[in-house]
C-alpha cells in the first residue's frame, strides 16, 4: 500500500502529513521556526531553517507511520504564498532572509508606483492590487539593498522563488527551478489572462527574467527528488499556494463555492470557474488550481492577522499560556463587553488595503477584563471574515448559501458559532480539517494516477459539524456597525 506525502510549509511552522487513498491522515509531524522582526513592520524567515524544518518533519512523519521512502507514491507541496526568497544559482545559498508576505517595508515603494500612475495597469494584468503584500517589490528591495545583488542578478547568477520553488529546488538538489500557476499569480509578475510572466511588469519592477522559475500546472510531474535526499526518488507532482490548495481540498471546484481558511491570516476564496472576475470592491483575482492546461480562477480576500492575534495574546501580552486557552477564557464572559480588537498589526488587507493602519483595542472601560480582550480577539477574526464576504458577494453577484471552513482555528467552537451568527449562513467544518495539506495531496495523487480522476476524490469530502446561525439579523447588523466604527479608528489619514 502506498501513500501521499503533503509538505505544508506555513508561516510559523513546517508540517508533513501522510494521507492514504481514502484521503485519511496516517501521520503528522510539525515544527515551528523563528519569526525574525528586524524593524517594526519587517518580517523575515531564514530560508535554510525553512528547509531544515521541512526535511526534519518529513522524516519524522514517515517514521511515525512506520513507512519507508519507497512507500510514498508522490509528494505534494503547499506553501505560504508571496514570501520571497532570492538565492545563488550555483551555490544554492540565499542572499538574504526570506521576506515574508506580512512584511510592510516596501509600502513606500508601492506608494511611488501608484503616484506614477502604474496601479491600474498592474491590476489589469495581474488581478492584484499594487501592495507590499505581493512578491515583486520584495524582490526589487533585495536587489537594491543587498550588496552586489543587482549585478549578480543581471549576470544571471541569482534565482527568485516563492517558498514552493525554494523547496522544489532543494528537494531536487538544485536540478529544477519551477513554480505552479497559483504561486505565480501572487507575484505581480504574472499576466493572469495570458498565463505567463509579463515582460512589461518585469521591466516596471526592474527584475531580470532569468531569475524567474518555469511555470507549470498545479497537478503534474514537476520532478523526482534527488537521490541523496530520501532513500528513494519520489515524484513531486502537486504544487499549490496554501489557499488555493485549501480550495481544492475542500472540493470547492464549481463557480460560487466558497471556503475560508483560518490560520496565521484568514483567507477566503470563491471559485469563479474558467473566467476571471475583476473586483470592484478591493478583492483580488487569482489563479485556482489548474490541471491539464485548463485555467481556473477565484476571487480572494485576505485578512493579514487572524490566528496571529491569538499568538500575540500568548507571546506579546502573556494573557494565555497556550493558544488553546483562548476559548475557555473568552467563553467565561457572555459577550465582548463593548470591547473591539482590530488586529491591524501589519496594516489592513481586504477590502481596505491600508498598509499604514495599526492595531487598536477600542471600548475599554474599568469593567473590561482579560476575558473581554480574549473574546474581542476571537471575534475580530469573524468580523474581518464578514467584511470580506460582503465584498465578495457584491463582486460575484452571488449570495452565499454556506461557508466551508478549515485551518487550526476552526476547532474553536465559540469562534465558528459566532462566525455563523454574523454571516447568517451555515458554517461547515469538514471531517478532515487539514484541507490545505489534503488539497496538495489530491493534486499530487492526480498527477501520478494515484487517484484516476476528480470524481474519485469528490465523495471523500464529509462535514464533521455544521454551525447554524442563531443570532437575529438586527443584532448581527448592530455588532457589525460597532466593529466598522472601530476599524475606521485604526486607518491612516489617507484611507480613513
Amino acid at each position: 500500500m502506498s501513500f501521499i506525502l503533503a509538505l505544508d510549509q506555513g508561516t510559523t511552522s513546517s508540517r508533513a502529513i501522510l494521507f492514504d487513498q481514502r484521503g485519511e491522515i496516517q501521520a503528522i509531524a510539525q515544527k515551528e521556526f523563528r519569526q525574525i522582526f528586524p524593524q517594526p513592520g519587517w518580517v523575515e524567515h531564514d530560508p535554510n531553517e525553512i528547509w531544515a524544518t521541512q526535511l526534519a518533519v518529513t522524516t519524522e512523519a514517515v517514521a511515525r507511520a512506520g513507512l519507508h521512502a519507497r512507500d510514498i507514491a508522490a509528494i505534494g507541496i503547499t506553501n505560504q504564498r508571496e514570501t520571497t526568497i532570492v538565492w545563488d544559482r550555483n551555490t544554492g545559498q540565499p542572499v538574504y532572509n526570506a521576506i515574508v508576505w506580512q512584511d510592510r517595508r516596501t509600502a513606500p515603494m508601492c506608494d511611488l508606483l501608484k503616484a506614477a500612475g502604474h496601479e491600474a495597469r498592474v491590476t489589469a494584468k495581474t488581478g492584484l492590487v499594487l501592495d507590499a503584500y505581493f512578491s515583486a517589490t520584495k524582490v526589487k528591495w533585495i536587489l537594491e539593498n543587498v550588496p552586489t545583488a543587482r549585478a549578480r542578478a543581471n549576470a544571471g547568477e541569482l534565482l527568485f522563488g516563492t517558498v514552493d520553488a525554494w523547496l522544489i529546488w532543494k528537494l531536487t538538489g538544485g536540478g529544477v527551478h519551477a513554480t505552479d500557476t497559483t504561486n505565480a499569480s501572487r507575484t505581480l509578475f504574472y499576466d493572469i489572462t495570458a498565463g505567463a510572466w509579463d515582460d512589461e511588469l518585469l521591466a516596471l519592477f526592474d527584475v531580470p527574467r532569468s531569475m524567474l522559475p518555469e511555470i507549470r500546472d498545479s497537478s503534474c510531474r514537476f520532478a523526482d527528488t534527488a537521490g541523496d535526499i530520501f532513500a528513494a526518488r519520489i515524484p513531486i507532482s502537486g504544487v499549490a499556494g496554501d489557499q488555493q490548495a485549501a480550495l481544492f481540498g475542500q472540493r470547492c471546484t464549481a463557480p460560487g463555492m466558497v471556503k475560508n481558511t483560518y490560520g496565521t491570516g484568514c483567507f477566503m476564496l470563491m471559485h469563479t470557474g474558467d473566467a476571471p472576475i475583476r473586483s470592484r470592491n478591493k478583492l483580488v483575482t487569482t489563479a485556482a488550481c489548474a490541471a491539464g492546461g485548463r485555467a481556473q480562477y477565484a476571487l480572494e480576500g485576505s485578512v493579514f492577522v487572524a490566528g496571529a492575534a491569538v499568538q500575540w495574546l500568548r507571546d506579546g501580552l502573556g494573557l494565555i499560556k497556550a493558544s488553546s486557552d483562548i476559548e475557555p477564557l473568552a467563553a467565561s464572559v457572555n459577550d465582548n463587553g463593548g470591547v473591539y480588537l482590530v488586529p491591524a498589526f501589519a496594516g489592513l488587507g481586504s477590502p481596505h488595503w491600508d498598509p499604514y493602519a495599526r492595531g487598536a483595542i477600542v471600548g475599554l472601560t474599568r469593567g473590561a477584563t482579560a476575558a473581554h480582550i480574549a473574546r474581542a480577539t476571537l471575534e475580530s477574526i469573524a468580523y474581518q471574515t464578514a467584511d470580506v464576504l460582503r465584498a465578495m458577494e457584491n463582486d460575484a453577484h452571488i449570495e452565499l448559501s454556506e461557508l466551508r471552513v478549515d485551518g487550526g482555528a476552526t476547532r474553536n467552537d465559540l469562534l465558528m458559532q459566532f462566525q455563523a451568527d454574523l454571516l447568517g449562513v451555515p458554517v461547515v467544518r469538514p471531517k478532515v480539517y487539514e484541507t490545505t495539506a489534503l488539497g496538495a495531496a489530491y493534486l499530487a495523487g492526480l498527477g501520478v494516477g494515484y487517484w484516476n480522476s476528480a470524481a474519485d476524490i469528490d465523495d471523500q469530502w464529509q462535514a464533521e459539524r455544521v454551525f447554524e446561525p442563531r443570532m437575529s439579523r438586527d443584532q448581527a447588523a448592530a455588532l457589525i456597525a460597532e466593529w466598522t466604527t472601530a476599524v475606521e479608528r485604526t486607518k491612516s489619514s489617507e484611507n480613513s
